[in-house]
């Protein structure tokens, strides 16, 4: 009988083809099998290395129903190896499925490293790297977007998200409105010709984005933690007092208190406490 399969992760150039690893490229060669996320941009990497392994189609409209015969298929011997469009397969991937089918299964399954959009956006920003916060895609509806990003607001770390080339300007003008005064970086086309790292306060990189006709390439978005500042008693009084005006001038309960958070430079849970809380309490 045939020993197991498995199945073989490959992380691929994020851009320039010669990123990849030559432990991917032997891989690639011993695969019975590619899974690719995109044939057409795989079969470029593969002509450019002479690598003539069977590509199949694997991507978020097929990955549902492949995934049970590829798992089958690696039980009965076969190696598959697993690529995306670019970087690692199971990030921000359909390929995740797949990988979590595999182990469910008990199949064995091997990841190869490789260049990875997200460190080398990171390092190019300039911005704080003890700690960063990958986000995947941010929410196309504002309402979404707003939310996630005042539930981020306190978080110190780096905040890392991909975005589309024509949903940047949006996306930025929004972290500008919740993340007022970070410092920031837009990273687009990275390892590529026209490699770009736009860097600056979160307002001058969202001006700067939207006064361009055209942006084109993939986009990495991030935005540095809060700054480090020497917290003060806070003053409920003071708190309710502003939340209280800013009603009173027109805002919702909730408006009045996101404001005032980013206002007074408190976090909203507190803020929101306080406006809730009944005055004769301390």
């Amino acid at each position: 009988m045939r020993e197991p399969g498995k199945l073989v992760v490959c992380a691929t150039p994020i851009g320039n083809l010669g990123d990849v690893t030559l432990r991917v490229l032997d891989a690639l060669r011993q695969a019975d099998t590619v899974a690719a996320e995109d044939t057409r941009v795989t079969r470029k990497l593969l002509a450019r290395y002479e690598i003539d392994t069977r590509l199949e189609r694997c991507d978020e409209h097929t990955v549902a129903r492949q995934t049970p015969a590829l798992v089958e298929r690696i039980l009965g011997g076969e190696i598959i190896a697993l690529v995306s469009d670019a970087g690692t397969p199971g990030i921000s991937d359909p390929g995740a499925r797949l990988v979590d089918a595999c182990i469910d299964a008990g199949v064995m399954v091997e990841v190869l490293p490789g260049a990875s959009a997200i460190l080398a956006a990171l390092v190019a920003s300039g911005l704080p790297t003890h700690a960063f916060y990958f986000g995947g895609f941010l929410p196309r509806k504002a309402g979404e977007r707003q939310r996630l990003l005042e539930n981020l607001s306190t978080l110190d770390a780096t905040l890392v998200f991909y975005e589309s080339p024509h949903r940047s300007a949006a996306s930025l003008a929004a972290i500008a409105q919740v993340l007022p005064g970070r410092r920031a970086a837009l990273a687009r086309e990275l390892t590529k010709l026209h490699e770009e790292v736009v860097r600056g306060l979160i307002d001058d990189v969202a001006a700067d984005i939207a006064a361009r006709d055209v942006l084109k390439g993939e986009v990495v978005l991030l935005v540095g933690p809060p700054p480090v500042r020497v917290r003060q008693e806070t003053d409920p009084a003071r708190v309710r007092e502003y939340v209280d005006a800013l009603v009173a001038a027109g805002a919702t309960k909730s408006e009045a208190v996101r404001r005032a958070a980013a206002d007074l430079e408190l976090p909203k849970s507190e803020v929101y406490d306080i406006a809730h809380r009944r005055p004769d309490r301390p």
